[in-house]
């Protein structure tokens, strides 16, 4: 680990954006100058329903848990409360809210865990003849064509959830005025405006995407999607000034009746921006999942391996990403169903801070965990293979390992299967994508960083806050559309914390690893399609 010491001084700019970062917990809002500093946060709640293939949330909730985290922050401090000038949101994706022509929300919002729309998705993807993995080639053309993308089979995306409003509650669809994506449905809260930005619509599959200065519907797709186009609303920019904050809201939150909203993103796209802006710059988002993902000046599509470039939240710039179904949750699950599991061998004590004693025990055990291999495919994969029946397990343990060494194997299955979307991700790319920024709470682990290096044979830079990274995205997007910034700033306001080497005595190790994991997954696919076949599934 190197340190990269950073030689800045104090802004004179003292302007603060409050950025709203949504996620499917909760809402998070921070204050942050204009060089990325964040000075307080907040964060409430929210409640998911679910109940089989339905998952939903109330959009209430999502603005009740807004007025609370914000105005948490900016009722402890008068002077910070002065200095906000803008408000901008960084939302969950792939999320469906029908509002009526008062921006009433009705019903709940359908959330990116939603599958009850594969049905409706399957109706109007496929053909009466030869399909390719469930799509009609004519119909998938046109979709690759135009968007980058197609629906997705799951039925989880905005497409399916319109698709299935529209087929199973017609009178849900009648009253609906317009569809919002999460963000957008913030942003009809914040400014009264009904608009969407060119990347909140991506996942609608209804956008021509080739001109990425000019994201624009598609009337074809809209017809194969058979929704109406009025329903759909204007697509703006991510730095576009949507107007004043409503009078009601800048009451509420004490804010001047000056403050502007800027239209934001969602939490991939702010995330890109508050990572690494520069064209081919590569960032690894560790959360809850993981992605990989880099802004380049083309649109690319690696069908094979599930990796597109999309419209992003900077102007004329696609996002190219690769996604990871379960990262962090790898380590959730050790510590809440196996450590700290409710049962008889619970214990009453309160439980410690168990991240932080993981990388502690797992910083003493020798890298390639004693010969341990873990496969972190919990939920199935999506990058490189999109197998939702892949699963997650423990290879080669005897009884000389300790639960150290699992702790260790866990991290390194990560990011061995990190290495493994990398190769088509670089080939994306068309080169190698040199030192990856590290961002979101996993990021934050300095032993977590030392083995994706490691692994990958990447060196790995570790940002200062990097579990802020969606509030600092959505704060430069605020700077560029008040013009107080550019994009081509944005790499001088990055704050380094260190830079992690690969080792390069480890890289044999790694290698023969990495092999033995590739090989465990072509092995043992066949086994897990069999266990996991879904209830009544051919064979």
């Amino acid at each position: 680990m190197t340190q990269a010491p950073n030689h800045r001084t104090a802004p004179a700019d003292e302007r603060l954006v409050l950025a709203v970062d949504l996620g499917t917990s909760g809402c998070k809002c921070a204050l942050v100058s204009l060089d990325g500093a964040v000075h307080a946060w907040a964060f409430r709640a929210v409640p998911l329903h679910v109940q089989g293939a339905l998952a939903e949330q109330e959009p209430q909730d999502w603005w009740t848990a807004f007025l609370g985290s914000a105005g948490e922050i900016l009722a402890n401090d008068a002077g910070l409360r002065r200095r906000v000038v803008a408000v901008c949101c960084s939302a969950q994706t792939e999320g469906t809210v029908c509002v009526d022509r008062n921006g009433e929300a009705i019903g709940r919002a359908l959330t990116w865990l939603d599958a009850r729309g594969a049905a409706a998705v399957a109706r109007r993807v496929r053909g009466r003849g030869l399909n390719i993995e469930g799509y009609a080639p004519l119909k998938l053309w046109r979709w690759l064509r135009l968007t980058g993308g197609a629906p997705s089979l799951s039925g989880r995306d905005s497409a399916g959830h319109m698709a299935y409003i529209h087929d199973e509650e017609p009178q849900r669809y009648e009253r609906t005025h317009k569809f919002l994506n999460v963000p957008d449905y913030l942003n009809l809260r914040l400014s009264g405006r009904f608009c969407a930005t060119q990347d909140s619509t991506v996942t609608s599959w209804i956008t021509d995407n080739r001109d990425a200065h000019h994201i624009r519907y598609a009337p074809e797709l809209i017809r194969l999607l058979g929704i109406d186009a009025a329903k759909l609303p204007e697509i703006v920019r991510s730095t576009d000034v949507l107007g004043p904050l409503l009078p009601e809201v800048a009451q509420a939150l004490g804010l001047s009746p000056k403050t502007v909203v800027v239209a934001g993103a969602v939490d991939n796209s702010a995330v890109a921006v508050g990572a690494a802006v520069a064209d081919f710059d590569t960032h690894l988002y560790l959360g809850t999942s993981s992605w990989l993902g880099a802004h380049i000046p083309f649109m690319k599509t690696d069908v094979r391996h599930k990796i597109a470039a999309v419209p992003s939240a900077v102007d004329g710039r696609y996002l190219a990403m690769a996604l990871q179904s379960t990262a962090g949750a790898n380590l959730s699950f050790l510590r809440d169903r196996i450590l700290y599991h409710p049962d008889e061998l619970a214990s009453d004590e309160e439980h410690p801070a168990v991240y932080e004693a993981l990388n502690r025990i797992a910083a003493r055990v020798p890298p390639g965990a004693r010969g341990l291999i873990y496969t972190p495919w919990l939920l199935g994969e999506r990058t490189p293979v999109d197998d939702p029946r892949l699963r997650a397990g423990l290879l080669n343990m005897s009884l000389e390992h300790t639960r150290e060494d699992i702790f260790r194997a866990f991290l390194e299955g990560v990011a061995l299967n990190t290495r493994w979307m990398l190769e088509p991700f670089a080939r994306l790319l068309g080169r190698n994508p040199g030192t990856i920024t590290a961002v979101g709470g996993g990021a934050q682990s300095d032993v977590w960083c030392q083995i994706m290096a490691d692994v990958t044979g990447q060196p790995i830079r570790q940002i200062e806050n990097p579990i802020q990274t969606n509030a600092i995205g959505a704060t430069f997007i605020a700077g560029v559309g008040m013009g107080a910034l550019s994009f081509a700033d944005l790499a001088q306001l990055r704050r380094t914390r260190a830079i992690y080497e690969p080792a390069r005595a480890l890289r044999r190790l790694h290698d023969d690893q990495f092999e033995t994991f590739k090989e465990v997954r072509t092995r043992l696919a066949p086994l897990y399609h069999r266990l996991n076949q879904p209830p009544g599934a051919p064979a």
